[in-house]
């Protein structure tokens, strides 16, 4: 399975904003620059994140980005789940398109479908603080 570039840059863009400590809040462009991201891009992952209630927008010109919520609060899973548009591995996860000849009889979307419950459950067990958990490297990285 592999992420959209959208769930990545969101992820990242909240790592960024949980490690991100000063009072104002953190400027897309900044954002955008640490993380190899285009400008426009994040712009619609924070747009995206914010009507998820994930981040909080400031308007302005001090304005920016900032965690809505605190970092526990955040569950990775459900951050994956908002922000992918689709998680069908395969074209009979949806019945509205499948037309795989095999559907009624096959055994390997049952076990993708499991896998996939798996992956899941274990990006469940990890909260945004978890990933920001040890910040000294990351704010080496992104922030100094």
């Amino acid at each position: 399975m592999r992420l959209t570039r959208h769930t990545d840059s969101a992820l990242r863009a909240l790592i960024y904003l949980g490690i991100h400590t000063e009072e104002a809040p953190a400027r897309i462009t900044d954002i955008a620059r640490r993380m190899g991201m285009s400008e426009d891009h994040l712009a619609k992952v924070i747009a995206r994140l914010s009507q998820l209630g994930y981040v909080e927008t400031i308007r302005g010109r001090d304005g920016g980005a900032r965690l809505a919520r605190p970092a526990s609060e955040i569950v990775v899973g459900a951050v994956v789940r908002a922000t992918e548009d689709n998680l069908n591995l395969v074209e009979c996860f949806d019945p509205a398109t499948n037309q795989c000849p095999i559907a009624p009889a096959c055994a390997l979307a049952p076990a993708l479908d499991e896998a996939l419950t798996a992956f899941l459950a274990v990006l469940d067990r990890y909260t945004l603080a978890d990933l920001v958990a040890k910040p000294r490297g990351l704010t080496k990285l992104l922030i100094a």
